[in-house]
């Protein structure tokens, strides 16, 4: 997001492109082509299992499937200030501020 150094990302992107890229990947997940491409074979095998699954049954969800978004899912909830912040403060320790 803004760039491969965090420096470069504060220098292209401002808080509120920010908020809008985190607002993005809640919405559609990683921006990381192999997660894209997990999430995508998990979603596949949920609608494949709970086709199979006899009615009643409970259904199969996705995150079943997906390991790495269920440890995602389960860590904790940070706000995009909290982010920006920890952001904000790597850079300027990076330049010796």
């Amino acid at each position: 997001m803004g760039g491969r150094t965090i420096a470069e990302a504060k220098a292209n992107l401002s808080y509120t492109e920010f908020v809008s890229w985190c607002r993005f990947r809640r919405k559609y997940g990683s921006l990381h082509p192999g997660m894209r491409v997990d999430r995508a074979i998990a979603r596949a095998a949920a609608y494949f299992a709970n086709s199979l699954s006899s009615r009643g049954a409970a259904r199969i969800d996705w995150m079943d499937f997906s390991p790495h978004d269920a440890a995602i899912e389960e860590a904790r909830e940070v706000t995009n200030e909290e982010v920006f912040s920890f952001l904000m403060g790597i850079s300027g320790a990076k330049r010796g501020h």
